[in-house]
C-alpha cells in the first residue's frame, strides 16, 4: 500500500527521473521478467529485530556493520570465531531520515575489530539472541576476487544476478551505482536492503553512487542523496575524502576508487583535488593495482547515454589524472548493458591507459540498452545487451583475470573473459 501511495504522489508532482585472450558464447535471450517487492519476512515480527543486514570494509582490519529496527535498540556488536560464542562486544550509532512524509527504521552502524584476515566470524545484533550471522574477512595479500555488478534494482533479473554471485567465492562486492531505483519511493530502499542481506550480510559491499540514488525534488525535497547517505554510509574518513559521494579503499594488494559522477568533479571541485591527492599517495608497493569504480561511463559505444555531461566532462576533467597515476581498470555502470575496451587513453588504443568496463547490467527495471553505434569501434573489444555480472580475481602482484558472466535461465555463463597484466609503473606516459 505504502509502494502505490508513493507511486501516486510521485505522479502527481510531475517527477521525472534522470536517469590477455576472450571468446564469446552464442545467446537467445530469455524474455523480461517482473519486478520483485521484499516485504518484512512473517518470522521477524519483533519491531526491535535487525533486518536489511550489511558490512562493508573499513581501514585495513576492520568491518562496519549497518542493519535497521522498526523501533530503538541498543547499536551493538557481539562477535567470535566461533558459532554462539561471543568473544568480542562493539557499540556504536543510530541514525535515522525524513523523506517528505516517510520516516525511516532505526539505523544502526557498528564498527568491528581489529579482525584477523581471510576469517570466519560470528556476530549478532542489538543484544539479540538470534538470528546469528556470518562474515569472512577478505584476505590480506592475493589471490583475491572481487564480484562487481552495476545498475542492480530489484526484479526477478536482479535476483538472477544475486542467485549467480552467491555461488561464486568472492570477498568483496563492488557496485558502481543505481542500487534500488527506489527514486524517491522510500520503502523500496527497505525492499533492496531485504533482497541483498543474504550475501550483503557475509561479504562486504563496497559501493558508490548513481543518478537513481539523487532522489531530489525542487521545492519537495532539495537536498539530493539523503537516503544514500544515511543507509549506506561508506568509510570516506579513512581516505581523506570529505564527501560519502567519493572515496577509496584498500584491500589485499589492491586500491579501489570511487569516484561521483554526481558531485563536483572539475579542477577546482573538492572531489578533483581530493582524487590528485589520493593517488598521488598511493604506493605501488603495497598495493600494485589501482582500480577505479565510476556511475557515468567515459568510453561507451552504445547509443544509450551518449553524450552526457557527468560522463563527457567528467572525463574531460579527471580522464589525464587516472592516465597519469597508471590505474589499472575503470568500471562504470549507467549503460544497462556490458562491453569492454581495451587500455585507452583520449579515445585511442595506449598501453599505458586503463582498460575500461561497462558493467550497468545487474538487473534494472529499466530493462536493456541493445541499441549500438554502428561500426563498432576498433578500442572496443567485447561488447553485448545482456543482464549479468563480472568477476576480477587478482591473483597476484603482477596479473589478474576477469570474466563477464551472463545471466540466463539456468545459471550463469561465462560470455567473456580476459587475462591483465598489471600497468607497468615505469610506462612512459604521452
Amino acid at each position: 500500500m505504502m509502494d502505490v501511495l508513493w507511486r501516486t504522489a510521485a505522479m502527481i508532482m510531475g517527477i521525472v527521473f534522470v536517469c590477455g585472450f576472450d571468446f564469446a558464447v552464442s545467446y537467445d535471450r530469455p524474455p523480461p521478467r517482473n519486478t520483485l517487492s521484499i516485504p518484512l519476512l512473517s518470522n521477524k515480527p519483533n519491531p526491535t529485530v535487525p533486518q536489511q543486514v550489511r558490512i562493508s570494509v573499513v581501514g585495513k582490519d576492520k568491518m562496519r556493520v549497518t542493519w535497521i529496527t522498526d523501533e530503538p535498540t541498543p547499536s551493538v556488536v557481539n562477535y567470535g570465531t566461533a558459532p554462539g560464542v561471543d568473544q568480542f562486544s562493539a557499540n556504536g550509532s543510530t541514525n535515522m531520515y525524513t523523506y517528505v512524509t516517510y520516516e525511516s527504521g532505526e539505523i544502526h552502524d557498528v564498527v568491528i575489530g581489529p579482525l584477523t584476515p581471510n576469517t570466519t566470524y560470528y556476530y549478532r545484533l542489538s543484544s539479540q539472541k538470534t538470528p546469528e550471522f556470518t562474515l569472512r574477512t577478505p584476505p590480506q595479500q592475493p589471490p583475491i576476487k572481487f564480484a562487481i555488478a552495476g545498475d542492480l534494482g530489484q526484479t526477478d533479473w536482479t535476483k538472477s544476478t544475486l542467485d549467480h554471485i552467491s555461488k561464486s567465492n568472492y570477498h568483496v562486492l563492488l557496485l558502481p551505482g543505481d542500487l534500488a531505483y527506489a527514486d524517491t519511493i522510500q520503502p523500496l530502499w527497505d525492499s533492496f536492503g531485504r533482497l541483498v542481506e543474504p550475501l550483503a550480510s557475509q561479504r562486504p559491499w563496497m559501493v558508490t553512487q548513481g543518478n537513481h540514488e539523487s532522489e531530489k525534488i525542487p521545492l519537495v525535497h532539495t537536498d539530493s542523496f539523503t537516503s544514500y547517505n544515511a543507509r549506506w554510509y561508506m568509510p570516506y574518513e579513512q581516505s581523506g575524502s570529505d564527501s560519502n559521494l567519493y572515496y577509496s579503499f584498500e584491500v589485499a594488494g589492491v586500491h579501489v576508487i570511487m569516484l561521483g559522477s554526481y558531485t563536483d568533479f572539475d579542477p577546482n571541485s573538492a572531489q578533483f583535488k581530493w582524487l590528485s591527492t589520493d593517488l598521488k599517495n598511493i604506493d605501488r608497493n603495497r598495493t600494485p593495482w589501482v582500480v577505479a569504480l565510476v556511475h557515468c561511463p567515459w568510453y561507451n559505444s552504445n547509443k544509450a547515454h551518449q553524450g552526457e555531461e557527468e560522463c563527457v566532462e567528467m572525463k574531460q576533467a579527471m580522464e589525464d589524472l587516472l592516465y597519469g597515476a597508471r590505474v589499472d581498470l575503470v568500471f562504470a555502470g549507467h549503460v544497462h548493458a556490458y562491453e569492454r575496451f581495451t587500455r585507452v587513453y583520449k579515445d585511442q588504443a595506449n598501453d599505458c591507459g586503463p582498460a575500461y568496463i561497462v558493467i550497468g547490467d545487474g538487473g534494472n527495471r529499466e530493462g536493456l540498452a541493445t541499441s549500438y553505434t554502428d561500426p563498432q569501434p576498433t578500442i572496443s573489444a567485447f561488447r553485448e545487451a545482456s543482464f549479468g555480472h563480472g568477476e576480477l580475481e587478482v591473483v597476484n602482484a603482477t596479473h589478474a583475470h576477469w570474466t563477464w558472466q551472463r545471466n540466463d535461465d539456468t545459471g550463469a555463463t561465462v560470455a567473456d573473459s580476459i587475462g591483465f597484466t598489471r600497468n607497468n609503473p615505469n610506462c612512459q606516459v604521452k
